[in-house]
């Protein structure tokens, strides 16, 4: 985590906040429409204070959670049986190569027909979004397994289950991390766009009510939480998962 606070990268953000500082107070826009970082950190600490912004957070991270928890257990199974079985490959991994290419956003008006205004309809958005990368991932490291070790593993007595558990999943788990790591990145984005369009509650409510009451102050201070949330599950979950993982396979 130490080594994503270096000077040079503090340095950069500072210059950023002083540069948006300078603009706004030149006045090339007004503050409806380009609000000082002053303004924005008020918005923010406001939010904060009154309880809007932490229950945001926690209702947007229960929903991410679920989501991803079901794309992550789904796409391994799918991508497991993918490799392995070649009628599922050439029949269901044309479906899923397809599917990958639909936006998240692109599945709220099914969500809401199926689902209607719900936690459910959001968690059906994060979990689409994200589970044909995981598949295509797990797929992809089971399909590079030295088959060797598939089969000195049989040799052994290995089969069925524990076949997939003490050597599939092992000997794919780095293609596998690069996976959830772009599952998640796929589920986060699914998540406020689907709370944007129909929710309540959660971080993409408090951007559309934002929005609603054409506070930009309030629009951008939700951004910048959503970003930094971003950066921090990447940093203290996936960036060290994943360096114990290439270390622990000698890939670096």
């Amino acid at each position: 985590m130490g080594k994503n606070f270096t000077p040079h990268r503090i340095a950069f953000y500072i210059g950023i906040i002083v540069i948006w500082q300078i603009i706004s107070m030149a006045g090339v826009w007004p503050d409806n429409i380009f609000p000082s970082p002053y303004e924005v950190a008020e918005d923010l600490a406001y939010s904060a204070a009154d309880g809007s912004l932490f229950y945001g957070i926690a209702t947007s991270m229960w929903r991410l959670a679920i989501g991803l928890t079901i794309a992550i257990s789904g796409g391994v199974i799918l991508g497991i049986f993918m490799a392995r079985v070649e009628v599922i490959n050439q029949t269901v991994g044309s479906l899923v190569l397809g599917l990958q290419s639909i936006p998240s956003i692109a599945w709220v008006p099914l969500a809401i027909l199926w689902f209607g205004l719900t936690d459910g309809g959001i968690i059906f958005v994060t979990a689409i979004g994200a589970i044909f990368a995981v598949t295509i991932n797990t797929y992809t490291g089971v399909k590079n397994i030295d088959p060797h070790y598939i089969e000195a593993a049989r040799n052994m007595g290995a089969k069925g289950s524990q076949l997939i558990t003490a050597v599939l999943i092992p000997a794919a788990f780095p293609y596998m991390i690069s996976g959830f790591k772009q599952g998640w990145a796929f589920a986060w984005r699914g998540v406020i766009g689907a709370e944007l369009l129909f929710s309540f509650l959660g971080l993409g409510f408090l951007l559309n009510a934002g929005r609603s009451l054409n506070d930009v102050s309030q629009v951008i201070s939700i951004m910048i939480v959503i970003m930094v949330i971003g950066l921090v599950i990447d940093s203290v979950v996936f960036k060290k998962l994943e360096n114990k993982v290439m270390s622990r396979w000698g890939l670096r």
